[in-house]
């Protein structure tokens, strides 16, 4: 592949993520979510999980420890998040979604859906599940971090 080639798979890849974290952030205010950025539903993806430490939410955003701690207590403050006792670390404590966070997080999957709606109008269902098929082939339940 020619360099010009990988530049264009890279910006179109990008352009799409960046198109998408857009249509989802949307869709999760249009729901009444105003309160929120991109980066909290980046959050929302390892939280919603089992939970997850501070140090965890650091890592997946790739931020600072202090960052993502300011981050969890922006969630904590607006009711999407709360802090607890971690089962097997008596010394951290584990960050988890609230019925607020579990209504948002339904929220940006459904904008997600709506999202993908539209690309399954251009090129149909079963391109789109293709290209989901071979994108997990690259990009595993990698860490999701903003593109910003």
């Amino acid at each position: 592949m020619q360099n010009s080639e990988a530049m264009a798979v890279t910006a179109a890849l990008l352009a799409a993520a960046g198109e998408l974290t857009q249509r989802i952030h949307a869709g999760v205010v249009a729901r009444g979510f105003e309160d929120l950025r991109p980066a909290h539903g980046f959050a929302f993806t390892l939280i919603s999980r089992d939970g997850a430490t501070v140090t965890a939410v650091a890592a997946h955003l790739g931020v600072t420890k202090q960052a993502a701690s300011q981050l969890v207590d922006e969630l904590v403050r607006k009711g999407y998040v709360e802090r607890r006792a971690h089962p097997g670390d008596a010394r951290a404590r584990l960050v988890v979604l609230t019925e607020r966070g579990w209504a948002c997080t339904r929220a940006a999957e459904e904008a997600a859906a709506e999202a993908v709606q539209g690309w399954v109008d251009v090129l149909g269902e079963g391109e789109v599940r293709a290209l989901c098929a071979q994108l997990m082939r690259i990009a595993p339940y990698g860490p999701i971090r903003p593109a910003w």
